[in-house]
């Protein structure tokens, strides 16, 4: 099985791309050939009109890349980290000096004296979306970039992406955590087994799923008494307990009371009839196995 298997996709300028998808699903390796770091054995890959592996330099001057597992010099502070990649983009010194300190101040790292070897994940995390900022690049790649961050540092992260993309960038964040990419992503590409299974806005994806309005009604009882087999025009699946002492009714309608009138027909005393409404993450996570 290919790792990628014919993806085809187009991010514009100002907009935050999501791309979501179960472990191996093929995200990194997609990231990769866009960073330029292996080579598609077919197809091609165009940041900003550049082909990738034919001009790999030229492409790393246009992007900044954070990958899931960032890498530092543990013995440099955060400011000789980031000077030292700002030197590998040829930034001149006194523009390196002003895009550190806007930098550091923006990820919240701003006077933080020690060395990077004692920061925290979290830190280094942040750092790791400052090293991807550094040389302005037009195109932001983010691997998992909520992986190591507290709360509070989650809360940065969605401020940055949002002021990030108001400066008219590319933005893609690669992730398997859907709710933090609803947060941030206006559009999103939904990854299974190398493939793009969907892509469209939430409200697209929403829209394509019947499943976001099918309610699902809980039925519990206690275990002395079973439940009968409910029968209802509107009723689309019904999976029971392997004890008959709980049901879960999938219907194209709110339909407890008829449900309640059965079980008090039957005599059967219920302990729950609760709804449980599909959130958009179980509708999501539908087109993993779809």
């Amino acid at each position: 099985m290919n790792a990628v298997d014919n993806l085809s996709m187009t991010i514009g300028r100002g907009e935050i791309f999501g791309l979501l998808g179960p472990n191996g699903a093929g995200k990194s390796t997609a990231i990769l050939m866009l960073c330029g770091l292996i080579q598609p054995t077919a197809g091609e890959c165009l940041i900003d009109g550049v082909e990738v592996s034919k001009n790999p330099i030229d492409v790393k001057m246009k992007i900044g890349y954070m990958p899931e597992d960032v890498g530092f010099y543990p013995n440099l502070t955060s400011v000789q980290n980031l000077d030292f990649f700002g030197k590998l983009y040829d930034i001149p010194a006194d523009k390196r000096t002003e895009r550190i300190e806007e930098l550091l101040e923006l990820v919240g790292l701003s006077g933080v004296e020690k060395k990077v070897g004692g920061y925290s994940k979290g830190m280094r995390q942040r750092l790791g979306i400052a090293k991807a900022l550094v040389n302005d690049p037009e195109v932001v790649i983010l691997d998992e970039p909520t992986a190591n961050l507290d709360p509070q540092g989650v809360s940065d992260y969605r401020r940055i992406i949002r002021e990030i993309s108001g400066s008219d960038k590319v933005v893609l964040v690669s992730s398997h955590i859907l709710s933090e990419v609803s947060k941030v992503c206006s559009r999103v590409g939904i990854m299974q087994k190398g493939r793009l299974v969907r892509d469209g806005s939430w409200e697209e994806l929403a829209g394509n799923l019947d499943l976001l309005n099918l309610p699902e009604i809980i039925i519990n009882v206690e275990s002395s008494s079973r439940l009968p087999e409910f029968e209802h025009g509107d009723i689309i699946r019904t999976d029971y307990s392997g004890d008959m002492t709980k049901a879960r009714i999938t219907a194209s309608k709110d339909i407890r009371t008829a449900i309640g009138e059965q079980m008090l027909e039957r005599r059967v005393v219920p302990k729950e009839i609760s709804l449980d409404p599909v959130t958009m993450e179980d509708a999501i996570l539908s087109y993993y196995n779809g």
